[in-house]
Order: C-alpha cells, then structure tokens, then sequence
C-alpha cells in the first residue's frame, strides 16, 4: 500500500508541479524579465562610472541559455520535478500519519498535511526570509544564505512536528480545540525566538563591510562620486508583486497536491477499510 500511496504522490506532485509553473509562467515571469532588464541597466551605469573613474571594465559572463530557454523549459522542467520531490515527500509523511490523527477521512488527512508542508517548508520560512528575483543578493553571501534559510526551514519542520505532538499529549487533558491553540501559540513563540535570533540578509558581514549595514540585500540607488543619483534602486512594486506571486504559486502547487492526491488516496484506502470492516465480527446482540 506504500509504495501506491507514494506513486500516486509522485502523480499529484507533476500535476500540481505543471499548474504551478503554468501560473508562474503567467504571472511571474514578466516580474524576473523586468529584474534583470534593472540588473543589465544597472550593471551598464556601473560600467559608466567605472570608465569615468579609469577603473578597468569587467567582462560580462556570456549566458549558457536564452531567456527562452530558462523561461520555458528551465522553470517548467524544475517546478515538475520540484513537485514530484514534494508529492512523494507528501505521500510518506500522509502514510505516517494516518490512523494516527484521529478518524480523518483521507481526503482530509491529505488537505491537513497538505497545509502543513505549505505552512512548513515555505511560509514560515518566507516570513524570516523571503524570495528575491534577479538582481538582488550579493554573489559573496551565498552561502551564507543558503545555510540561513536551510536553518529556518529545520526549525519550521521540527517546531511544527513537535507542536502537533505536544497537541497531541495535551488533548485528553484540556480538550482538542484548547490543545491545538496551546500548541500554535507554543510554536509560534519557538518560530519567532528563531526568527529574533538568526540574523537579516543586510546584516550579514560581507555586506556590512562593503556596502553597510541595511536590513536586506535591496539594491540601493546608484551613485557617483559626488552623491547623485545615476541609477535608481530596485522597483518596490516588482518585488512585491515577485514575492506576491511566489507565495501564490506554492500554495497552488501544495493546494493542488492536497486535493489531487485525497481522491487517489482514498481508492488505494478503500478496500483495505471494506476488507477490515468485513474481517471485524459483528458487536453481541446486533
């Protein structure tokens, strides 16, 4: 039962996957096309002041794919297999949890934990750092953020995990509504210490020696010697409506997971349910 409960996750996780990249494709897009239309203008003002200062020009890295390519085939292919990962990821944890939650129906069961890898893997993470489109993030400090969102993500999962426990233990005692806001508030409180604990991007020491310290990694307004503006800083409204889109298209991808795989969950479920309820005797005296 295993193993078809995973290849059916694998099958939501393509769909979900295809349907994600089709709203990306939409919608977010034509955000990252005008982030790097700012990056090439930006790097040409660069370039500008550089020369006026006598400062050798550096050499642009030629693309190893069009923007075509990336845009399509790049983007399409990597959100498919991003939500097969997923969808098989899904599948496992539905198989642990079930008969272990309560009597959830299984297209329920598969909304809950469809919620949670949302609430889990993404959300939360986003809240501390969120996704940027091109142009912003320093080539220097990518390391280092890749190991703080790595940690965020830890601790999501773990504080999470650990808060359906403690939900768990404490609803024989206080009752199942007390217990889950318990356990929120209890995980909410965990998430946040980390959150106040782990660092900004701007914060970080390869940005505060050369560029100061600012609370993310944004591109200023670009400057000559003098102080005046050559180049503006990056478009508040194209990140806001990159980030917006982000979240959007994840939670369709784990929106469509949760209800794509309920149904087939609930065909590999329901003869192995009819064959116990077949298998159990009937109560004395029915």
């Amino acid at each position: 039962m295993e193993k078809r409960l995973i290849l059916r996750g694998l099958l939501a996780g393509a769909i979900a996957g295809i349907l994600a990249f089709t709203f990306a494709r939409i919608f977010a897009e034509p955000q990252i096309a005008r982030a790097i239309d700012y990056e090439s203008g930006r790097d040409a003002a660069q370039a500008a002041l550089d020369k006026a200062a006598g400062l050798p020009a550096e050499a642009a890295d030629p693309d190893l794919f069009s923007r075509t390519v990336q845009a399509d085939v790049g983007i399409g292919v990597g959100l498919v297999l991003f939500g097969m990962a997923m969808g098989a990821m899904f599948a496992v944890v539905y198989t642990v949890c079930l008969g272990r939650v309560g009597g959830l129906r299984a297209r329920n069961l598969a909304l809950l934990v469809a919620g949670g890898g949302f609430l889990g893997l993404y959300l939360v993470p986003f809240l501390k750092y969120p996704a940027n489109p091109p142009a912003i993030g320093h080539e220097e400090t990518i390391r280092a953020r890749t190991g703080l969102y790595l940690i965020m993500v830890v601790c999501s999962l773990l504080f999470l995990g650990l808060a359906v426990w403690w939900g768990r233990r404490l609803a024989p005692r206080f009752g199942n509504r007390n217990a889950t806001l318990m356990a929120a508030a209890g995980f909410v409180v965990a998430i946040g210490a980390v959150m106040a604990l782990l660092p900004s991007l701007g914060e970080l020491s390869a940005n505060t020696r050369e560029y100061g310290r600012h609370a993310t990694e944004t591109p200023l307004p670009l400057t000559d010697a003098r102080g005046r503006i050559v180049y503006p800083g990056f478009p508040a409204d194209v990140l806001f409506s990159f980030r917006l889109y982000s979240v959007a298209a994840q939670l369709l991808l784990w929106g469509a997971i949760g209800l794509v795989f309920g149904p087939l969950a609930d065909r590999v479920l329901e003869p192995v349910t009819s064959a116990r309820r077949v298998r159990e005797p009937d109560p004395v005296g029915a």
